[in-house]
């Protein structure tokens, strides 16, 4: 495991960032014995940390020479390519543009004369963008951003290469499946949605760590993690809940 990832699962540990407890819900309906809230990174000392996780992973999988631009969609995703291009600069002197978009376009100031979806207006002539965020599930928020990204491209007559999607934590599980009432179906399995957005778009998505491996550092570790309130080292009890639950609704 790479040393970035320990250090994640750690951080995501001391800040109660990952978190268990009785009667959690993830948005989709679904139970779920655990929960990973991103919105704890919320000083500058864990933003810092969270730009340079992202900036290890980049530079591991050797993007950091491909890339031009980071991209992170609104909101949280704009803070994150913020603290990611800092790091890749101050850690790895790899200076890149960063960019994050607008929720409609901006018509006023130095959008008066052109309209842009983009705050900084970084996107030139082949340039390679890597977006960045701190989880996927449906991948929804995605693939209304790469729409965004090809609607400017369009409007500016230029090229743009979507290098890459970048996440905090892959939860390695399916979506949900609903019955004819919108209910959620229970113990039913949905699709693989980031491997059908790599398999429909060509764009590879990259985690900087997945959430199996994440649990079971953090295990065998004995790194003490918010389990209903009180911080404990992972018991059997509950390590065999996730690796149940992930049989029930994880990816394989």
């Amino acid at each position: 495991m790479e040393e970035y990832k320990k250090r994640l699962a750690i951080t995501l540990a001391e800040t109660g960032a990952l978190f268990f407890g009785r009667n959690l819900v993830l948005k989709d309906g679904r139970p779920t014995p655990y929960f990973v809230n991103f919105g704890m990174f919320r000083t500058g000392r864990l933003s810092k940390e969270l730009g340079g996780f992202f900036a290890d992973m980049i530079v591991h999988r050797d993007l950091a020479d491909q890339a031009d631009v980071i991209l992170g969609p609104s909101y949280k995703g704009s803070a994150i390519a913020l603290t990611t291009a800092i790091a890749l600069y101050v850690n790895h002197g790899r200076d890149l543009l960063f960019e994050y978009d607008r929720k409609e376009a901006k018509k006023h100031g130095e959008g008066s004369e052109k309209e842009s979806l983009f705050v900084n207006r970084t996107f030139f002539e082949g340039c390679r963008v890597f977006i960045v965020d701190d989880v996927a599930t449906s991948m929804g928020t995605k693939v209304e951003l790469i729409d965004k990204v090809n609607e400017e491209a369009k409007a500016k007559k230029i090229n743009v290469m979507m290098l890459g999607i970048g996440i905090a934590i892959d939860r390695e599980q399916t979506t949900a499946l609903y019955d004819k009432e919108g209910r959620v179906v229970p113990g039913e399995k949905g699709k693989h949605a980031i491997a059908e957005f790599v398999r429909e778009s060509g764009i590879p998505v990259y985690c900087v760590a997945g959430i199996r491996e994440v649990m079971d550092f953090l295990y065998n570790e004995k790194v003490p993690v918010l389990i209903e309130g009180k911080r404990t080292p992972l018991d059997e009890k509950t390590i065999s809940t996730f690796h149940q639950y992930m049989k029930t609704y994880g990816t394989d």
